[in-house]
């Protein structure tokens, strides 16, 4: 019996072989719906040009000395994004244990503390600086976790855990340089 050239490549990447194809849409919906949610959040959050302050009760806050150009961040989001998505639905596609469940319960924190970091932005400094730094530890203990369900699923986090660990860097600094912003108003 012939196989399917593109179900073969589909169960290749999504770690999906012996899953019907209705489970691995549901994990890809379930998956790409908390990462999109997650980035719906950011884009929310974001300063346009048209609102450059989303906070605008507050004086303009002190810059880190190492932060990369916005269009920098706009380069490195999605395919972070993307990567967090693909990874989930590996892990949602593994074989049921309990090594999975706890896998696919931080994968889920890590979509959650993302969006409260994203949400809390820049103009509080206290707030977006603990929830950067559980998802950094959260994100850290998917990779673990992940690792022992599907190891390709942890190394696609791991650029992710990478750049949270500097983006904690940078609103570390931007908490240090701002002691006024630290207040909840």
């Amino acid at each position: 019996m012939r196989s399917n050239p593109v179900r073969a490549a589909v169960d290749s990447v999504a770690n999906s072989r012996g899953r019907s194809m209705r489970h691995v849409l549901v994990g890809l919906g379930l998956t790409a719906g908390a990462v999109a949610l997650s980035a719906l959040i950011a884009r929310m959050n974001a300063p346009t040009p048209d609102n450059p302050e989303i906070y605008s009760d507050y004086e303009e806050l002190a810059q880190p000395d190492l932060k990369p150009p916005p269009r920098v961040f706009a380069m490195v989001w999605p395919p972070l994004f993307m990567a967090l998505t693909l990874s989930g639905l590996r892990i949602w596609n593994a074989p049921a244990s309990a090594a999975r469940t706890q896998a696919l319960t931080l994968w889920g924190a890590v979509q959650a503390l993302n969006a409260v970091w994203m949400a809390l932005g820049p103009r509080r400094l206290g707030g977006q600086l603990s929830a950067a730094v559980a998802s950094l530890g959260t994100a850290a203990a998917y990779v673990w976790r992940a690792r022992r369900v599907d190891p390709p699923a942890a190394n696609m986090v791991a650029p992710y855990v990478g750049w949270i660990g500097f983006a904690n860097v940078l609103t570390e600094e931007l908490w240090r340089k701002n002691p006024e912003a630290r207040t909840m108003h």
